[in-house]
């Protein structure tokens, strides 16, 4: 004869806790601070991380690739010769 109080086990347990914690847990704050670079386009980039301390994880991939993206083309941009003025005399 079996016993109808027996406590589950501890693989019932946790069986019964991996059921109920299906919701994924609300976006809350890394607390990663980011530093001034002195370089306003930059800093406009880097500020934008802030957006993902109030995303859900699935929402940060498209807010680092676009900071990503405008990283690369700063950088890009330190490369590029500027163009001659129209009064800078080249000869």
């Amino acid at each position: 004869m079996s016993d109808a109080t027996t406590e589950p086990g501890p693989d019932e347990r946790e069986a019964a806790g991996a059921a109920e914690d299906h919701e994924p847990a609300a976006p809350a704050p890394l607390g990663v601070a980011r530093e001034l670079t002195g370089h306003a386009a930059v800093d406009a980039h880097l500020a934008r991380l802030a957006e993902v301390d109030h995303l859900p994880a699935d929402g940060h991939l498209e807010v680092y690739e676009d900071v990503h993206r405008g990283l690369r083309a700063e950088l890009t941009s330190l490369d590029a010769h500027p163009a001659p003025r129209p009064h800078d005399n080249r000869s």
